[in-house]
């Protein structure tokens, strides 16, 4: 219920499309010249074909549906993403019709050219409309209908993000020691729309009350006060729920997984199977003989730690790691988080976890098909014993095959720390990230994990448990 969000995502649509043709023009022009492209006609099927292709994989990301609701270095990741697509499109065009004018030049000016004018667009819209809401053009007042932790968190979801186009203006309920946001009873409803000037309301009622609802209903629509609804049953569904029939009856499907469908676990598995092997074969090889002689060198016990771990569906499997602590304390049943600065972790520990270095022997869990390159990560069985606790949900995070690096790894949300109450924020926010990446995976993503894993090691700021 973004105010006009249909008018911003045709903007921003058109806009694309209308930089699209330019980059394209450019790129045409500076690869060769203006009379060679007029006189070379089927390239302006393949103009046809990249406008086409732009529109839909456009809509199938979602790249136009969270309008500033996201860090703008996700809107460049996927407007990256989109430009691949279009390289692909115009090498495919040009080798099938055996065009040897608009090469490589044409390719590279185009996808350049492309990449900076809508990155440029995306970061003039987000401030012309920020500036636009900030001088009140266009803003619409909000009353919610109700107290309960649904309307506090709608509220704070509208405050977070004014580019939704909304001004928050107060509650209507009768828990009035709540805050000092609540201007009074829902009796008071008449009285409140237009002292307030309320354009819109939004019911979230903490419990069904269809007396009270039609009611409402009736005194916003008396006063041409438009009315959404926020159906209480939503606490229990995830932001990836799912809207289907059966038969006339419609089903609401709590939580939805990509990774539910056969043909994505085909494509994740066969790029771990592929990526595996290329480590293994070219990476692991090199550093298990270095790995071995330095940690016999300057400790004694095994070079390899082993622990079971619980993977996809709560089967148990060894999970492969480079020892990092001390030989005595690496075994037994005591489950004792690894912190920062631990006293436990080796010399050579340290170095080996600061590089993940101490991970690359999971690849071989990858090609045995117990993990995957990326997913939540595989915990120790205590972990989802002690920390169950704080997030019930934990379990959900079994749903899919554990990985080697994750989207809460490179937020950051890595190991543990000493103070009790701190690591249980920790936890939670990890798993949140976990449960996140689940409903929402793509090979896209996939891809944006690694690359971004890759850079954090490079620069020594990453860190799994």
């Amino acid at each position: 219920m973004i105010v006009n969000r249909k008018s911003i995502y045709y903007l921003r649509l058109l806009s694309d499309l209308i930089l699209l043709n330019a980059a394209f023009f450019i790129a045409a022009i500076l690869a060769q010249s203006f009379d060679i492209l007029m006189d070379r006609n089927r390239m302006f099927i393949l103009e046809a074909a990249l406008n086409f292709a732009w529109y839909f994989f456009a809509n199938a990301t979602n790249f136009y549906d969270d309008f500033a609701a996201r860090l703008f270095v996700f809107q460049l990741v996927n407007i990256a993403k989109s430009i691949v697509v279009q390289v692909l499109i115009s090498i495919i065009f040009i080798f099938t019709v055996k065009e040897d004018l608009f090469t490589r030049n044409f390719i590279l000016y185009y996808s350049l050219f492309l990449f900076l004018l809508v990155s440029l667009r995306s970061i003039l819209l987000r401030k012309i409309m920020k500036k636009l809401r900030q001088k009140g053009i266009n803003i619409r007042k909000l009353l919610i209908i109700g107290t309960g932790e649904v309307a506090k968190n709608f509220r704070k979801l509208i405050k977070e993000n004014p580019d939704f186009g909304y001004r928050f203006a107060g509650f209507l309920g009768r828990d009035k020691e709540t805050n000092n946001d609540i201007l009074g009873d829902y009796d008071q409803l008449e009285k409140t729309l237009l002292s307030k000037k309320i354009d819109e309301v939004v019911l979230a009622l903490p419990q069904q009350d269809n007396a009270l609802m039609d009611e409402v209903i009736k005194t916003c629509n008396r006063n041409a006060v438009r009315t959404h609804i926020i159906p209480d049953y939503f606490r229990f569904v995830s932001q990836r729920f799912h809207i289907s029939m059966i038969g006339n009856f419609p089903i609401i499907t709590s939580r939805t997984e990509p990774l539910e469908e056969v043909q994505w676990r085909a494509v994740k598995r066969i790029f771990d199977f592929i990526f595996s092997l290329l480590v293994v074969v070219f990476i692991l090889s090199i550093f298990f003989p270095i790995v071995v002689l330095i940690t016999k060198i300057t400790s004694h016990g095994p070079v390899l730690f082993v622990q079971e771990r619980i993977g996809a569906r709560n089967k148990k499997f060894r999970c492969y790691k480079f020892r990092t602590l001390k030989a005595d304390e690496s075994s037994g049943s005591f489950f004792q988080p690894v912190t920062e600065n631990d006293p436990r972790i080796t010399p050579v520990g340290a170095f080996l976890r600061e590089t993940n270095i101490d991970e690359l022997p999971q690849f071989i869990n990858v090609l045995k098909g117990e993990m995957s390159v990326v997913g939540p990560r595989p915990y120790p069985i205590p972990y989802d014993n002690r920390y169950g606790k704080i997030f019930e949900e934990i379990k959900l995070r079994h749903n899919v095959k554990p990985g080697i690096t994750g989207w809460a790894q490179v937020h950051g949300l890595r190991g543990d720390v000493v103070d009790d109450e701190e690591n249980k924020k920790l936890i939670t926010k990890r798993i949140e990230y976990d449960l996140w990446y689940i409903e929402n995976w793509t090979f896209w993503l996939d891809l944006q994990i690694i690359l971004l894993t890759i850079l954090q090691t490079l620069r020594g700021k990453t860190r799994t448990v």
